[in-house]
């Protein structure tokens, strides 16, 4: 009996290890596919900060034509209207303010501004920014944090 057996054991081979492929690697077609999955690469995304973005167009692109610094009085312009409609209203007012003392038609306000008008939330703009606006040979305005120096 034990020649048999020694025969048996030799006789069954355990099949290969197949590489297993976890279900988050295979796509969404992959598994309702009969044949083989296999598995995507996943590449890296290059995320580039927006801030560095904007710096490096703002430097090219601008051809200054006037700059000015103003102090703009939100408390005044905002104030009066609800709490709940306050920094809505500044980002408004510095826009038209800026607007007005630069006759120009086109204002943007820089992100770094507009962190600043939200900076306490919707109820609580600053009293007063200082602000330096650029207009461009376009007539357009960008306003930015003044420099301190």
């Amino acid at each position: 009996m034990s020649n048999q057996e020694d025969e048996k054991e030799d006789t069954t081979v355990a099949p290969p290890p197949e590489e297993t492929v976890k279900p988050e690697d295979v796509s969404v077609t992959e598994k309702h596919a009969t044949a083989e999955p296999t598995v995507e690469e996943k590449k890296p995304s290059k995320s580039v900060p927006a801030a560095a973005v904007e710096k490096e167009e703002s430097e090219e692109e601008i051809e200054v034509v006037e700059e000015k610094t103003f102090t703009i009085p939100v408390g005044r312009l905002g104030y009066a209207t609800d709490r709940a409609h306050r920094s809505p209203k500044a980002v408004r007012d510095v826009r038209a303010y800026v607007a007005r003392h630069m006759k120009a038609d086109e204002v943007s306000i820089s992100n770094e501004i507009n962190q600043a008008l939200w900076e306490k939330g919707i109820n609580k703009p600053p009293r007063k920014i200082t602000v330096r606006a650029v207009k461009d040979k376009e007539g357009k305005v960008v306003v930015y944090p003044a420099k301190t120096s």
